[in-house]
């Protein structure tokens, strides 16, 4: 293990023995707008506290080290004498301390263009320069000299440096600020203990819009930025009443009141996740942006996100988990609560129906896989915490805390939360803290309960099997569930819901008695427990005919993660499944529906589909989509969704080749209403330069048309995509061995090189990607060398290179077996059910 990937053994026994109290943090960016200065200043200026009885030292001195990574450490003090500099590049060694000190570290910073740390992006529009940060689990040691483990907290200062005229923000209000010649000095209010992996700051020209919330006496500041380019597009009004909504809900919920006095969210750009909950000033992906048309699952996603941030300023922000094991004490929670709080307060009340569509389908993948882990995992360093940000410490875990409402009670639920706060607020805790508080308020032992569902991997399948006696409920891997099991009868040619059963399972087989004979019995009914669900023959004979004339959207989504977790599966042929998406998703109502399913049955063509049937189901998908396109209402967010589909699938096919590049030249009229804004005209684009209808003549063109970074960034992926063996292998060798791609234009050029599924361009360079990655995982950042190994991973016809890799490779490191094995795992599952498809 190199010393950057910090173990839990090591950072525990540091906790013990150091102390932090506060941190000063000097940054000065003046020079960013040069693209030459590769780096900035950064004074570190940390006030320590040593226990040498707790480190376990038979001398009165402890010695220990402080995290940095950067260009260079200049110059270290403790208590104003100077230190030899002792830095291997990720840990500056500090010796003979004893009792309080002051600990000073001058370096030099490194800009980012991944996405980690210090992030630099120049705006193409106007040439203007923006910078944020981002450091969850550990980079912000790549912009200062820190404790970098979230349960050493501190009181934090920062102090900017920046060209006059920026916009300059940090967790803090803004305390003093100073201008001279051509820059500003601003000095930050100090925070209230926090963790180094959520302080935060952003500078650049960004556009700010400005409003503020109140409660009784308390008044919280509110802003909301982005680029000066994306003003136009940023819908401020919208996202100021969620937030406003949101803060009224977490101190009625939580009743702590918002400790962290402002409240700025920033949208920044070429960001590597959806949001991080820095308090006081949480970042956003621009993708939330939206330049053009949006759906209406795509705005209840954005409202979501902004209320599982704002639940992390309390689960995550305020306590703290001590280590990166309970990693679920604050994602599980905010995932939680961002669906509950989005569908009790804004105006997408059926933000629950997403969760049981998207997000246990990312849950129930995760936990398919051989790298599945408990909710509470056992994470031992940092590259295995990196990875564990998935479905299972999100989805499964907010999944299974729904489950635990149910069984305690709401309100006991909010009050075991409440009493959470109160005793350990900027504390840091484990599982137990939790559960102790949680017991307490219920009344109820909840140990039975964690070991059945946080400590152990796995799903249960649930069906009913039924016969002339009745039907008995049936579940593998065994768990205690309280679910509903819904009946439903065909009348006039509608699903009609007619009783419900409630029942209490713990073994293989539970009798349901007498059920009569309803057409439909949905295992699972209101979504109450954590469970694939099969349907019987008879049920998947009646959803096929009728699934879209269910009126309850949460049966439907349920219905429709289960036909999609049989046909991954092989459970049910891929083309019955491909029928039931073609009969029905034209009915579907439901936004965040309609998108997944559509999406489903993309992959479902592409991964699931036997080889010899692929190209008709995809020429029949393509026409599918275009005849739903034609048909939509004008303007509605159906018709948008379908365009996009039609967008995906002709990629594969060109049998709408014509038709789309008449409508971006003009010369064909687009259905009325479609807007074709800037990510659709992309899209389509890039499917034309995949099936050789687009050339690097028209890809230049649209960029002249939206000369953004967005475009720019998808100009990159036009020209990958063409079907030139020689263009696929320069894009190959780019992606690979160009270190100044950025993180975005990295995975655009990733995407060019898998655009439509061309292996007959690709097959070539399987061999050359079980050479690389190991290299590749050294020598690069962990983000951009997941991005590769994941994104480039080849989906052959044959298990046989990987397993031999995987077979040489046993020593490499734990976090790139993990991404390999999973790959390798979904690969195996695509060739098992293609090999089971009916002929």
């Amino acid at each position: 293990m190199t010393s950057a990937n910090l173990s839990r053994a090591e950072t525990a026994a540091r906790s013990a023995a150091v102390s932090v109290l506060t941190a000063r943090v000097e940054l000065d960016v003046t020079t960013a707008p040069d693209v030459d200065e590769t780096g900035f200043a950064t004074v570190s200026t940390l006030e320590i506290e040593t226990d040498a009885a707790a480190a376990g030292s038979a001398e009165s001195h402890v010695e220990t080290w402080i995290d940095f990574i950067g260009e260079a450490v200049e110059a270290v003090e403790v208590d104003g004498v100077a230190r030899p500099v002792e830095w291997d590049g990720a840990r500056v060694r500090i010796t003979g301390l004893r009792g309080r000190h002051i600990v000073r570290v001058a370096a030099r910073a490194a800009y980012s263009r991944s996405g980690e740390g210090m992030h630099r992006f120049v705006d193409p529009v106007d040439g203007q320069t923006y910078l944020y940060t981002h450091y969850e689990p550990a980079d912000a040691r790549r912009v200062m000299a820190c404790f970098e483990q979230p349960d050493m907290k501190a009181r934090y200062t920062f102090v900017v440096t920046a060209p006059a005229g920026w916009s300059v923000l940090s967790n803090q209000a803004v305390a003093e600020r100073t201008t001279e010649g051509g820059a500003q000095r601003v000095e930050f209010a100090e925070t209230l203990p926090i963790s180094s992996y959520i302080t935060a700051v952003a500078a650049g020209p960004y556009h700010r819009v400005e409003a503020e919330w109140r409660r009784g006496d308390q008044v919280v500041p509110l802003g909301v930025s982005c680029r000066a380019s994306l003003a136009e597009h940023l819908d401020a009004d919208e996202i100021l009443e969620i937030t406003g909504q949101g803060l009224d809900f977490f101190a009625d919920a939580f009743r702590y009141p918002y400790p962290w006095g402002k409240y700025d969210q920033i949208f920044v750009p070429e960001y590597n996740i959806g949001a991080m909950e820095n308090p006081g000033l949480v970042t956003f992906t621009e993708a939330y942006v939206f330049r053009g048309a949006a759906t209406v699952a795509q705005r209840e996603g954005r409202a979501n996100t902004i209320l599982h941030e704002m639940a992390h300023m309390w689960f995550g922000d305020l306590v703290t988990m001590r280590w990166w094991d309970d990693l679920w004490l604050k994602e599980s929670f905010a995932d939680y609560m961002g669906a509950h709080a989005t569908a009790a307060v804004t105006r997408f009340p059926d933000a629950w129906v997403t969760f049981a569509a998207r997000r246990k389908a990312w849950a129930y993948l995760q936990d398919q896989l051989p790298t599945t882990h408990p909710i509470v995992a056992d994470i031992a360093d940092l590259e295995a915490a990196k990875l564990n940000f998935d479905g299972i410490t999100y989805a499964k875990g907010a999944s299974v805390l729904k489950q635990l409402v149910a069984f305690v009670g709401e309100e006991e639920f909010f009050e075991g939360a409440r009493q959470y706060f109160a005793a350990h607020a900027f504390g840091n805790t484990t599982l137990d803290d939790l559960l102790r508080h949680l017991a307490a308020a219920s009344g109820r032992d909840l140990h039975a309960w964690s070991r059945a569902w946080l400590e152990t991997t796995g799903m249960s399948t649930i069906q009913v099997e039924r016969d002339a006696e009745g039907a008995v409920l049936v579940q593998s891997d065994l768990r205690p569930h309280r679910l509903r099991v819904g009946l439903f009868d065909l009348r006039d040619e509608r699903l009609v819901r007619t009783r419900t059963i409630d029942a209490d399972i713990a073994r293989e087989r539970t009798p349901l008695g007498e059920i009569g004979a309803a057409d439909l019995v949905l295992p699972n009914d209101g979504d109450l427990t954590y469970a694939k669900v099969r349907l019987d023959a008879a049920s998947l004979d009646a959803v096929e005919a009728a699934l879209s004339t269910i009126d309850d959207a949460l049966a439907r989504a349920l219905v429709w993660s289960a036909l999609w977790n049989a046909t991954r599966d092989g459970e049910l042929p891929a083309a019955r499944y491909l029928d039931i998406v073609r009969a029905h998703a034209g009915a579907e109502t439901n936004s965040a529906l309609r998108t997944d399913v559509l999406a489903n049955a993309s992959a479902a063509i592409g991964h699931y589909v036997a080889v010899d049937r692929r190209t008709q189901e995809r020429s029949a998908w393509l026409d599918r989509a275009w005849q739903q396109l034609t048909a939509a209402d004008a303007g509605s967010d159906a018709q948008l969704a379908w365009a996009r589909s039609v967008g995906s699938a002709a990629l594969y096919d060109d049998g709408r080749a014509e038709e789309l590049r008449g409508m971006l030249a003009g010369t064909v009229a687009a259905p009325d209403g479609l807007e074709l804004d800037p990510e659709l005209r992309w899209a389509w684009l890039t499917a034309l330069a995949t099936t050789g209808h687009a050339t690097v003549a028209e890809a230049d063109a649209e960029l002249r048309r939206d000369p953004t970074a967005k475009g720019r960034t998808a100009h990159l992926t036009v020209l990958a995509a063409r079907p030139d063996a020689d263009v696929r292998a320069a894009a190959w060798h780019s992606a690979w061995e160009d270190t100044t791609l950025t993180n975005d234009h990295l995975s655009a050029t990733i995407a060019g090189v898998r655009a439509g599924g061309r292996r007959d361009l690709i097959a070539a360079f399987d061999e050359d990607y079980f050479a690389r990655i190991r290299g590749v995982w050294s020598a690069r950042s962990i983000e951009i060398a997941a991005r590769l190994v994941r994104g480039l991973f080849p989906e052959s016809e044959s298990l046989d290179l990987v397993d031999a890799w995987l077979a040489r490779n046993e020593d490499a490191p734990a976090a790139l077996r993990r991404i390999v094995t999973e790959q390798r795992d979904h690969l195996a599952r695509d060739l098992r059910v293609r090999a089971a498809q009916p002929s």
